[in-house]
């Protein structure tokens, strides 16, 4: 017995001195490391328009429903819906058993709270308009949830699977109120560490978190460099392992590290130049005409994004439901000089011209833009914004009297998947800053009824003639120049899996996991 005592004894401390020399590599915490081309202004999904903002906050925050990589609707923390015949009622069962990373429950109340946080007009949420068709939020059992809607709203579940439309817990908003934005809590994968305003965001993995084995990585750290060459060398020296956008000017380069993958597919972003119509000189449909034709788009494509854009084809992507597919504007500098002349600026004007980012993309199109217009007399001074400058000068601006935006370069993802979201948040009355983003200032009563009837239309040959018609008369108008629909270009290393750029530019990490 003594003998076998020993034996056994002696073979537990072999066990466990394997277990201990072992522990390093078991119990090693697996990190990733995903460099992204902009700030996050804020991690409150309500209050961005931001894409890449707001795949920062999908770390923490989940919502009803979400899209895959291929936009294509998903059930999260909605199990199934029902919709009543006269499209007004939806009637949602909630996922049982899912909590907030602060312990608390998810459940239909939570789910209230949100949406009449975001339908509260004092609260001046920059989402306002994505959900302001719901009249009120029902809660009909703790797991069951009905929205009763104004008016018919076709997309109304693609605007639930918006990354805007995550779950925030009712005692966090409570204790943080505004603060919010700096303290997120939701029931999504990672639970916040701490956010560094311009160099990194942190999660770690929620272990309460409801899907079983998931997240398969233990950290998560977004990273904002701004510089394109600074992202690379991140690649190529391991720093980070998933970059977006890649510097087209450096694919090839990266394309030579066995350690890394390129991943390149279309997308549904486009790039835009939208003029102050209220403001002169660009109160003149003359003058905005010659600035689409100031510009040649093939070579915007070829000098500032290296071959991978191609010139808009409307004002809508291809790819996007209800797209109308238009020629793109032809380059005729002789036709926009002599519409400059004919709108009584014969020797041209001087303008500004800002740009929605302050990455080094941004700066090559703005630079390229400044040399096109000075070839016709338009004088501009250029300026890439900040984040904060953005949102207080462009997006915050409240008076459109005072706007001081007169030419303004940004992007743009109908993230809905729908012609709605590519429209009317940009171009429609309702949607002049600071409601929503129509730095152009646009108004037409003709476009605002297409698109109010398509939204409440559930025809998809009346949705496709009102959309057709919408985008048609832009052609006629053009409160801005379609400039370039960019292809997706982003690079990850090769431990890495399960992290994909989607067609609107925002980043699906559902499966993100590590090769060790």
């Amino acid at each position: 017995m003594r003998n076998r005592f020993v034996a056994t004894r002696l073979l537990a401390g072999i066990i466990g001195l394997a277990a201990l020399t072992g522990a390093g590599h078991a119990l090693a915490q697996t990190s990733v490391v995903l460099a992204i081309g902009q700030q996050p202004e804020t991690l409150d999904p309500y209050n961005t328009n931001t894409t890449l903002t707001q795949a920062v906050t999908k770390s923490f925050y989940e919502g009803l429903f979400q899209f895959d990589k291929d936009l294509n609707v998903k059930p999260v923390l909605a199990e199934s819906y029902t919709v009543s015949d006269d499209g007004l009622v939806y009637t949602f069962k909630l996922r049982a058993g899912v909590k907030f990373h602060d312990g608390t429950e998810f459940n239909a109340e939570a789910v209230k709270v949100n949406i009449d946080r975001v339908l509260n007009p004092a609260n001046a949420l920059a989402r306002y308009n994505q959900f302001n068709r719901v009249e009120r939020v029902e809660v009909v059992d703790p797991l069951t949830v009905r929205f009763v809607l104004k008016e018919p709203f076709a997309p109304f579940i693609n605007s639930l699977a918006h990354s805007s439309a995550g779950m925030i817990s009712p005692k966090a908003l409570q204790e943080y109120g505004k603060d919010i934005a700096f303290h997120p809590v939701g029931t999504g994968p990672f639970k916040f560490v701490e956010w560094r305003q311009t160099d990194h965001v942190k999660g770690t993995r929620f272990d309460g978190y409801w899907r079983q084995g998931y997240p398969k990585v233990d950290n998560i750290t977004w990273k904002p460099v701004l510089e394109n060459s600074t992202r690379a060398a991140m690649l190529q020296t391991g720093e980070a392992d998933f970059a977006f956008p890649i510097p087209y000017e450096q694919i090839n380069s990266l394309k030579s590290n066995a350690n890394l993958d390129i991943l390149t597919s279309p997308s549904i972003v486009t790039r835009y130049l939208a003029m102050n119509t209220q403001q002169k000189p660009f109160d003149d449909v003359r003058v905005r005409e010659a600035v689409n034709y100031a510009i040649n788009r093939e070579a915007l494509g070829k000098v500032a994004f290296n071959g991978f854009a191609f010139p808009a084809q409307g004002f809508v992507p291809q790819g996007v439901g209800y797209a109308h597919k238009m020629e793109p504007w032809p380059y005729d500098p002789a036709k926009a000089r002599a519409l400059l002349a004919e709108a009584g600026y014969p020797n041209g004007f001087e303008t500004v011209l800002w740009g929605g980012y302050n990455n080094s993309t941004t700066v090559k199109v703005l630079q390229f833009l400044q040399q096109q217009l000075g070839q016709v007399g338009i004088k501009v001074s250029v300026l890439a914004l900040e984040p904060g400058q953005r949102t207080e000068w462009v997006e915050g601006w409240q008076d459109p009297k005072t706007s001081r935006v007169r030419m303004y370069y940004a992007g743009w993802s109908a993230s809905t998947g729908e012609a709605d979201w590519a429209l009317r948040p940009l171009l429609t009355t309702e949607a002049w800053p600071p409601k929503l983003n129509n730095a152009a200032y646009y108004s037409n009563s003709n476009f605002d009824s297409y698109i109010a009837a398509a939204l409440k239309s559930t025809s998809d040959d009346e949705k496709r003639d009102l959309y057709r018609k919408a985008q048609e008369l832009l052609y006629v108008d053009l409160p801005w120049a379609p400039l370039v629909t960019e292809e997706t270009v982003y690079a990850r290393n090769k431990r890495l899996s399960g992290v994909y750029v989607m067609p609107d530019s925002n980043i699906n990490f559902t499966e993100i996991a590590v090769t060790k």
